[in-house]
Parts: structure tokens; sequence; C-alpha cells
């Protein structure tokens, strides 16, 4: 089967997980012009809030959607000079007064593959209730959402909906993350990030083309490693989170995987390592920051037989040679929270290649029904004024 973007092998049993993964360089595109369309209505909602010196910009989601915060949180708080913190609707749900506990003037941004989930649109209105002053971006693949029809006709929220396709169809989110994740990039960051949608997907469809995921991603997970370690700083710490869970999902939570920062990883994380571990690093962008990746890289690689440590990085160079070193061609000078979506694409490609490996079916890896596409059991409590 030929995607959009190369050619990945394909079954029934992954069939909506292969096109999803395959299709993000053409709908980053689309997402591109998505924001540039919406720019006016974007920029008449957006600009007079973060022209407030005490707005706080809180990036919200569950699961991977929550990770799209985390990603984005260090690269928005520096382009808007606003405090801008990433917390999971499952927190703000569970705890509103705690992660609402200063009444300042609040942008939420939501993010919702589906917005059918619970803690979606009961976020957004815990948040109304709780503060005086609550404003409301959501970024939704889901016209039909609970989530983008509550907030379609209010006047203090904007939808941004992104390309019919990102509305993954398989189990685990591949397309509808990173294409929520580069509309808030491009609809908060303004012109900063005109032009890199293209090049990201230059970059992404190196990786997906025909032999670059069998050199890679097929490579590691031939090591039949029974435990894989994802690591990253800033930005790229939310990556490695969602690698992890990417590879604990399509997996049927049969192949361990374990995120942390490079240095954090250190404090007591790397007590998972074994002999049938592999390593993943992230490789900052960030000069300052990288050095830290750098020796967690090297120090592994110290612990781990050949082979078993992978750093991917804009600078190969830097990060080792050969099967080692997983390349993002062109991005060298890319902000982090930027670089992260060509490179969750090995990721994804990691644990598409170890669910097959394990004979189970991608597109859903939990027949019994244990874990849901849909997040399902969720009692929503009344909050007490």
């Amino acid at each position: 089967m030929t995607t959009p973007s190369g050619t990945l092998p394909v079954d029934d049993s992954a069939v909506h997980t292969v096109r999803e993964i395959a299709q993000q360089p053409a709908l980053w595109r689309e997402v591109d012009r998505i924001v540039t369309a919406s720019r006016e209505s974007l920029d008449a909602f957006l600009n007079p809030l973060v022209a407030r010196g005490d707005l706080r910009v809180v990036l919200t989601g569950a699961g991977t959607s929550a990770f799209a915060g985390q990603v984005l949180a260090p690269a928005l708080s520096r382009r808007l000079g606003r405090r801008v913190d990433a917390v999971p609707t499952t927190d703000l749900v569970a705890d509103p007064r705690g992660c609402l506990a200063e009444d300042l003037p609040t942008l939420l941004v939501s993010f919702a593959r589906s917005g059918d989930s619970p803690e979606s649109v009961a976020a957004t209105a815990l948040a109304d209730q709780v503060l005086s002053e609550v404003h409301h971006l959501v970024i939704t693949c889901n016209e039909q959402g609970r989530l983008a029809r509550a907030h379609a006709q209010r006047p203090e929220s904007q939808v941004l909906l992104m390309p019919a396709a990102s509305n993954d169809r398989g189990f685990a989110m591949t397309s509808s993350f990173t294409c929520m994740t580069l509309a808030a990039l491009l609809a908060l960051g303004g012109d900063a990030y005109d032009g890199i949608a293209e090049r990201l997907a230059r970059a992404a469809e190196s990786i997906i083309e025909e032999g670059a995921a069998d050199r890679t991603a097929g490579a590691l997970v031939d090591r039949a490693p029974e435990r894989i370690v994802f690591l990253g700083s800033g930005p790229l710490k939310g990556l490695a989170a969602e690698s992890a869970l990417k590879v604990l999902e399509l997996t049927g939570g049969t192949l361990m995987a374990v995120p942390e920062s490079s240095l954090g990883f250190r404090h007591g994380p790397k007590a998972v390592l074994n002999e049938r571990s592999v390593a993943v690093v992230y490789v900052s962008n960030d000069p300052y920051t990288r050095q830290y990746d750098h020796d967690i890289v090297a120090e592994l690689r110290g612990n781990l037989p050949a082979g078993s440590v992978v750093a991917v990085s804009a600078d190969t160079g830097a990060a080792g040679e050969g099967a080692d070193a997983w390349p993002l061609p062109g991005l060298d000078d890319v902000e982090d929270a930027a670089l992260a979506l060509p490179a969750v694409v090995y990721a994804q490609l990691i644990a598409l290649r170890a669910s097959r490996a394990r004979g189970l079916r991608p597109d859903n890896p939990f027949p019994s029904g244990e874990v849901n596409r849909v997040v399902q059991g969720v009692i929503l409590h009344s909050l007490n004024n």
C-alpha cells in the first residue's frame, strides 16, 4: 500500500495506524494553510490577551494531548514573554482549585483529538467556575465533538479545527498529536514560525521514505528489547513522555517504556536498565542544553551493548555515526518544540514495529477493551463553590 508520504508495510492489523503516521507531512502543510486562513480571527482573539502582562496561559489535554502542552510550554513562554503552564485535564478536573489557585486572567488552550473524553469539557467548565476571567482556545480534530460544539458560539472562545484526516481512527494518537502541536505553535508563535511547516514536513518525509524506517526503527526493534528508555531535555522531555506512551499503547503494555529528562534519568530511573534495554535520546538544538544530552548518550553507550543507544539529532555529526545516529535533516536551527514533530515519527515507527513483532494489531492492541481509544468509565463530580 502506497501512503501519501512514502511506503510503509501495511496489513489488515494496521491500516489506520500506518496511514496516519505516513500522512503527517501532508497534514502539516494543511495545518499551515488552516492557520494562515484563520490568522485574522486568531489575532483578533489572541493579541489583546497576550498584550496583558498578567495573563497566564494554560495548555491542557489528557494523555497525548497533555504531552502536546509539555512540548510547547517552554517555547511559548519564551516567545510570548508570559507565564505558560502545561496542566493535564486529568489534574485540572481532579484538583481545579489547586491547579488554578491564582485567580489570574487565563487563556486556557485545550487540545483534544475527539473532544469527547469526559475531562475535555469538564476542564473548561471548571476553569469558568473557578476563575474570574478565562478565555478558551480549543484545538481539536473533531468538529462534531462535545468540546468543539460547547465552544463554537461562545464570544470568549475560539475553536481551531484541524484537518478531518487528523482525527485518527487508529487506537493511538499520531497525526492528531503532531497537527495540534504545530497548530498551537503557529497560532501563538506568530510570524516567528513562518515557513517551518514545510521544513518539518520534508524532514518527516525523509524518515518515512522507503527503506529509512527499516534502517532505524526496524533495526532497533530487531534487537528484541525488554525495556526502552526515551530521554530528552526541555520541550523534548514532553516528547520523551509521548514516545513512551506510544510504545506502551501499541504493544499493549508488553514492552516497558520509560521517559525521563537527560539529567533526571540518573536520579533513580536509571535503575530500569538491564542488558536487554535500549535507549533513544532526543538531542536538543540548544547549544547549552544539548551538552547534557551528549553526556547521557556517552554514559549510556558505556553501560549498554553496542547499538543499544540511539541519538536522534539534527546534528548527527556530534551524536554519533551510522545506525547509532538518527537524523533530522535540515533542522539544525529550529527550536526544540518544532524539532519534536519529525522526531516523534521515529517513536511512532518503533511502536508500530514493536507491536507487529509481538503479533498484536496496532489499530486495536487491546481487543478485549481494557484500554479504550476514547476514555470510558470516568465519573465527573460537581465542585461546590
